[in-house]
């Protein structure tokens, strides 16, 4: 009677530590919680179509950071988001941040492609130079329409 006790607990401590062991790695990676070694930033986009929270942030195709909140301005209009990106990376404040997709099929994450100032963005910095989501159906509707330019003329016969 004794060995069955022992044998379910043991078991049942077994199941408890793979389970903490799974949730530690899941928050570990899902982007929802700060880790050490990272700063916050701040952008605001047109549009952030394909975007969520815990979306990816990469630069050179590399993860260099999650989004951590999306937000609607009511004032501008504009979805603003915070960021928060690899402490390592000293992004100088004429950085371009913009909504990137993988591929026709794939999905968006953010990207960003480091300018060329010497000065540097601060903790908690707004990342100016932004370009949101382009969206695909759109651009199929402009080509499939043509130019849409009225004012183009035919020749004129001499």
């Amino acid at each position: 009677m004794m060995a069955e006790n022992r044998a379910e607990l043991l078991a049942g401590a077994g199941v408890l530590a793979v389970a903490i062991g799974f949730l530690v790695y899941a928050n570990r990676d899902s982007g929802y919680v700060q880790t050490a070694g990272t700063y916050p930033l701040t952008a605001s986009f047109r549009s952030v179509e394909g975007i969520s929270v815990g979306s990816d942030i990469r630069m050179a195709g590399v993860k260099v950071g999650t989004v951590t909140d999306l937000t609607l301005n009511p004032a501008t209009f504009m979805a603003d988001a915070r960021l928060e990106v690899r402490s390592d990376l000293a992004l100088p404040d004429d950085s371009i941040i913009m909504i990137s997709s993988e591929g026709l099929l794939g999905g968006n994450f953010v990207e960003l492609q480091p300018g060329g100032s010497p000065d540097n963005l601060a903790p908690g910095a707004q990342i100016e130079n932004t370009q949101g989501a382009v969206s695909i159906i759109t651009l199929l509707m402009k080509f499939a329409g043509g130019s849409g330019d009225a004012t183009a003329k035919e020749p004129v016969a001499e």
